[in-house]
């Protein structure tokens, strides 16, 4: 069929000659040329609300995309499923790379007590049950600046940030206080953490027993111990642009603000069924 077509548009041969050599019927070319140009036109509409999507989430894979644009395939009549989406983006070079990158910010060897891990073999049941933290870097033109999260793992929430242009406590503790000023019933809080010095510094574990919220750590700083933290760290970077060098601690604070948000109200999670952590959170706070 693409020969006859291919024939037909430079004038090499006219269609009905084209047609007797392959054995075609000019009933069959038409009806092909009318698939082909309903196919043409539903995958330009696709890729245009792929594109309008990605104006916000710009490295949303083909599994997120699909589902967050159900709505939108059936306002314009569109049939697509997975498989067919991902052909689409593959054929157009829309496929989304991954990207791994990774910068010890953990400092373990200290004086401080170490707690032990108290989430290893428990069942997270609703929000505020557990709370993970972790200190990530950002680049900026003259260094690092730490971003510290705080993420509640039942919902995958980031409940509290920071953004300091230093390792040292006072990033991790402003994250801590921001979350709790913004949570409410958090009775039986677990808040677990890698066993950095900032976590385990008396300043922060009197904040937490201060709140009777109860200390976990990884026993070995092993990262799966840590998961959904290390987890959170890789989306902000690898779906929102944290891993790209920003002008300074500031326009780093603006770009995290910005993606958190993005993160927590807009990105679809799979392991939620497809919904954002702020539905999640909010559905049952």
């Amino acid at each position: 069929m693409k020969t006859v077509d291919k024939s037909r548009q430079t004038g090499t041969y006219n269609l009905s000659k084209v047609c007797s050599e392959y054995d075609l019927t000019r009933d069959a070319y038409y009806k092909y040329e009318k698939r082909f140009v309903k196919y043409e036109t539903g995958k330009q509409k696709v890729i245009s609300l792929v594109k309008n999507r990605r104006e916000t989430l710009p490295r949303e894979g083909c599994r997120k995309l699909h589902n967050a644009l159900q709505d939108k395939f059936i306002e314009q009549n569109l049939k697509i499923g997975r498989d067919k989406l991902f052909d689409i983006l593959r054929a157009e070079n829309m496929l989304v790379t991954r990207k791994k990158a990774s910068f010890k910010t953990t400092n373990s060897y200290h004086h401080f007590h170490k707690y032990n891990n108290l989430i290893k073999d428990i069942e997270i049941e609703g929000i505020n049950q557990v709370w993970a933290s972790d200190i990530t870097y950002i680049r900026t033109v003259n260094g690092f600046c730490y971003l510290a999260l705080i993420t509640d793992v039942y919902s995958r929430k980031i409940v509290g940030f920071d953004v300091s242009n230093t390792l040292e406590l006072t990033g991790s503790l402003r994250a801590l206080k921001l979350a709790l000023r913004r949570s409410s019933n958090i009775d039986g809080l677990i808040h677990h953490s890698d066993r950095g010095v900032q976590y385990c510094s008396n300043q922060y574990v009197n904040e937490l027993k201060k709140r009777n919220i109860r200390i976990s750590m990884t026993e070995e700083n092993h990262c799966y111990e840590n998961a959904i933290a290390e987890r959170v760290n890789g989306i902000l970077k690898d779906e929102f642009y944290l891993d790209q060098t920003f002008f300074d601690v500031a326009h780093a604070q603006r770009a995290a603000k910005n993606a958190i948000k993005l993160y927590n109200e807009v990105r679809l999670h799979v392991s939620l069924n497809y919904k954002t952590p702020e539905n999640v959170y909010k559905s049952i706070a």
